[in-house]
């Protein structure tokens, strides 16, 4: 029997089969419906998103959720069985499987593994190196201070001290008050989003999301069976390599706010993930505005935050959005990966002390804290070494984006994109071919690609790709020939136009 390691509900996987977007040349026929049904799964399993080992839903609790016949079910599974997707034993169900002598599934929103780093260009992981000598020489203060906690018991559920002083002070510098009782230490932003979601979020409630929205989480909500409900960004493909960018529909959030009764919002204001966007405070406000008459706790995402590099120097970036409307419930969750250095996992929540004194009870039962070591190390790149850090980084970055605006206007001038002021990444619509062949032609031409349906809870955004700014500048021309490649062997391979097979599956 296999060693399930998550049971997918029905209604989840009828969420997960939603987004799965299956490109066919034009004019292709259509597919039976339990072909559609396996295809559809297969593509799941084969892109990491449904994982190895997932027990799935009885072949008569999937009918119902997705209304086709039980029949149709039972035949798409005997048909993931032939082709080694799936494995089955009476009385103990099913659960997903790969082939045979088959790789394991590549999720371009995971690192290239390092035995493959030679051979494979990495533009799906949207993470920078860390900034060097500034995490050695911070590191070697840490350990310095290490024995000093090594007597006790290294346990700190709400988070060793220094750091919690460090992250409010940063919080109080950007214009929002802070004091350290405001802060829990987590293991990384996603721990801080878990602990969130289980504190706050039961199964089925609706969680309203920019659409796009960050990958990992939209995906942390469907298995956690949260519903998400999109709400469009504005200008989210603007004319070729011009500026501007995308922008909250502020009529559509107060419309969902009112009518889907969401019991949170989750957005990413600062830098946003994957476009780059940034919010000014007077839309901030009024989406803040609506929630609080909604009654929904807003969850902002600031992990993006300190990334400004498009942003002039003399120009003030927005305060955090909890100092904005101190009457609407506002959590806010952080991380010091995307700015210091995603080896540290050091992430954090800022809420109300007894949401955080709450938190801190809950997590004694998952994973105590944080690794003390890391938290120091993080706490001296905060307080010693920040202005720096931020100016190393963000120079990084803005030479990457330099570059890669250029290198994509010159080699494939027919994709679309704006350059955002800041953030980890350009959102580039292809010009019609399709996201998902893009990255399957990709991992042939040895580069890794986000095809742009991750980032979307429905399955939009067939036509996009999430490219990170974590090539260095003088690679980026090469890195953009070989996505240039794997453009064109996509057309030739029928993913040009991205017609999908997305029929409904239903009989």
């Amino acid at each position: 029997m296999a060693d399930w390691q998550t049971t997918v509900a029905p209604p989840a996987l009828a969420r997960l089969l939603a987004t799965a977007r299956l490109p066919e040349p034009p004019g292709a026929a259509r597919r039976p419906a339990y072909r559609a049904l396996a295809a559809r799964i297969r593509l799941l399993v084969s892109e990491g998103r449904l994982p190895v080992g997932a027990r799935l839903p009885a072949e008569r609790e999937l009918a119902l959720a997705l209304g086709l016949s039980r029949t149709t079910v039972a035949t798409a599974y005997e048909a993931l069985r032939a082709e080694g997707y799936l494995h089955s034993r009476r009385g103990a169900g099913s659960w997903t499987a790969l082939p045979e002598g088959s790789a394991p599934p590549s999720d371009a929103l995971h690192p290239v593994p390092p035995d493959e780093q030679g051979n494979i260009l990495d533009l799906g992981v949207a993470a920078l190196p860390a900034p060097q000598p500034f995490l050695s020489a911070a590191a070697a203060r840490a350990v310095d201070q290490l024995p000093a906690y090594a007597a006790g018991h290294g346990h700190y559920p709400t988070g060793v001290p220094v750091l919690r002083e460090a992250v409010a002070r940063r919080f109080t510098e950007r214009g929002l008050p802070t004091t350290p009782d405001q802060i829990l230490i987590t293991i990384g932003a996603m721990g801080a989003l878990h602990l969130v979601r289980q504190a706050l979020l039961g199964r089925g409630d609706r969680v309203a999301v920019e659409a796009p929205s960050y990958a990992h989480t939209l995906q942390a909500l469907r298995l956690s069976e949260a519903r998400p409900v999109p709400v469009p960004l504005l200008d989210a493909s603007p004319a070729p390599g011009r500026g501007g960018g995308p922008r909250w529909d502020l009529a559509e959030w107060r419309r969902v706010l009112g009518g889907a009764a969401p019991k949170a919002v989750y957005v990413i204001p600062d830098f946003h993930n994957p476009t780059g966007a940034l919010i000014d405070e007077e839309q901030r406000r009024a989406l803040l505005a609506a929630a609080r008459s909604a009654g929904a706790v807003v969850l902002v995402d600031e992990t993006t935050a300190e990334l400004g590099w498009g942003v002039p120097a003399d120009v003030p970036l927005p305060r955090p959005t909890a100092a904005l409307d101190r009457a609407a419930q506002v959590v806010t969750v952080g991380s010091a990966g995307k700015l210091l250095w995603g080896g540290l996992r050091i992430g954090w929540v800022r809420a109300a002390p007894a949401l955080v004194r709450r938190l801190a009870t809950t997590r004694v039962y998952s994973d105590v804290g944080a690794p003390v070591l890391d938290q120091l190390i993080a706490a001296e790149l905060l307080a010693e070494d920040l202005p720096a850090v931020r100016a190393h980084q963000l120079t990084r970055l803005r030479d990457t984006a330099e570059a890669l605006t250029t290198a994509l206007r010159e080699q494939l001038p027919h994709w679309r994109f704006a350059v955002p002021p800041g953030g980890l990444s350009f959102w580039v619509a292809t010009g019609g071919v399709s996201g998902t062949a893009l990255a399957r032609a990709g991992e042939r031409s040895g580069v890794r690609l986000a095809a742009g349906n991750r980032f979307g809870s429905d399955g939009a955004f067939e036509h996009h790709i999430r490219i990170p700014l974590t090539v260095p500048a003088p690679a980026v021309p090469a890195a953009v020939r070989r996505l240039a490649e794997a453009a064109a062997r996509a057309e030739d391979d029928g993913g040009w136009r991205g017609t999908d097979d997305n029929q409904p599956l239903a009989v």
